[in-house]
């Protein structure tokens, strides 16, 4: 079953790509999700003089719960800043393995929605049982993983709704492509 449905698999990846593509660079309604530190330079030139690899840091860091209720941590995370750190290497920012890596991460969870429906659905069944299934299914997928980085890592509520929002669409990209498709 699942090798019936590589039309729709692929298809609704490309079709969530081209979505995303005009979500980012037509709506562009996430450019408010960033904002810019006021003493920017400063805080990149504190950064650089320490010379940390890429990855991910939090701030202030506790090895363990226990340090996380030292007087010393206790005054830190008073004092603030609280947060999360991303750092990538050093260079110009190059779309081009961001992109592949984003379609290829599509790809794979419209192979999966497909795993799920080809279990759950039998072939024949009508466009709307489909495209339910696999809408709900989709939006696990895409949007149930940002929920996470607001509870655990201060990431703000809005972005991540937008995020969900944008979860949503693809979601039902990937439902109706595969409602079309479906075999009969």
């Amino acid at each position: 079953m699942l090798a019936a449905l590589w039309q729709p698999i692929v298809l609704s990846a490309v079709l969530v790509f081209i979505l995303s593509a005009i979500i980012h660079m037509v709506l562009k309604y996430h450019n408010s999700d960033y904002h810019k530190l006021p003493n920017e330079d400063a805080v990149r030139a504190a950064i650089r003089s320490g010379n940390p690899a890429p990855g991910q840091y939090i701030l202030p860091h506790a090895v363990d719960m226990k340090e996380c209720g030292t007087p010393e941590m206790l005054q830190k995370f008073a004092e603030g800043p609280v947060g999360v750190l991303y750092l990538k290497r050093p260079g110009p920012p190059t779309m081009g393995p961001a992109l592949a890596q984003w379609f290829l991460f599509i790809l794979w969870v419209s192979l999966l929605v497909a795993f799920v429906a080809a279990r759950a659905i039998s072939p024949g069944t009508a466009y709307l049982p489909v495209f339910c299934t696999v809408a709900a299914v989709g939006f696990l997928a895409y949007a149930a993983g940002v929920l996470p980085a607001s509870i655990w890592m201060g990431k703000p509520w809005g972005v991540t709704a937008k995020e969900m929002f944008d979860g949503l669409l693809y979601a039902l990209v990937t439902a109706g492509t595969f409602g079309w498709l479906w075999p009969r």
